[in-house]
């Protein structure tokens, strides 16, 4: 049965469909909203609460999106109720712009870390703490690219932002990613050579 019947028979209150629909997709709203308020508790009432909204909302979803699209959507704006009833404010010290330009960081790509290897596993840890002290705009567009590996589109249209927006937030995104984990002295941050004043590099 493919996703489109599933949905159509959890619009009619078949209770299996719908099981189905969550047993696919709740693995991915965790990690969305575990990585956008940073605890595992908050982050299991979220996703409970996504589902529940979903359950009640599923006979408005017009299908003229992907069902992905409009569950992340819910997800997002579930994580950002629950920041503003918990009056949770992420503070976040940033370098002034331009402040780092003489380093350069390659930001691995999260998704692929093998969990077996002692360094990946330290890799991710700092790149969690650093994600962490993200802004949550940016830090829920990075985790929608390079955590569920989302393209362009399907963040735009979950986020109800232009492709253009989203490429640029997450090229903003990214750059505050590498300064936080540039500020831990020892994360791939390499001091580029100058040249000579008046020569060339």
């Amino acid at each position: 049965m493919n996703e489109h019947m599933v949905i159509s028979r959890a619009k009619q209150g078949d209770h299996r469909a719908f099981e189905a629909l969550v047993t696919e997709y709740e693995q991915k709203v965790y990690s969305l909203a575990y990585h956008y308020v940073g605890s595992e508790q908050d982050a299991m009432d979220i996703c409970q609460e996504v589902f529940l909204r979903v359950y009640r909302f599923l006979p408005q979803f017009s299908g003229e999106s992907r069902f992905s699209t409009w569950l992340y959507r819910v997800t997002s704006n579930a994580c950002k109720d629950f920041l503003r009833k918990k009056g949770s404010r992420m503070e976040v010290s940033l370098s002034q712009e331009g402040e780092e330009e003489d380093y350069t960081l390659e930001v691995p790509d999260l998704r692929y870390h093998p969990e077996n290897v002692m360094e990946q596993k330290e890799m991710r840890r700092q790149i969690e703490e650093s994600l962490h002290q993200l802004s949550p705009d940016h830090r829920e567009i990075l985790v929608m690219r390079d955590v569920l590996g989302l393209s362009y589109e399907e963040i735009a249209n979950s986020l109800d932002l232009e492709e253009g927006t989203v490429k640029s937030r997450i090229s903003r995104a990214r750059e505050k990613l590498r300064i936080k984990l540039t500020e831990t002295g020892n994360f791939f941050g390499k001091k580029k050579s100058k040249g000579k004043k008046g020569g060339k590099p």
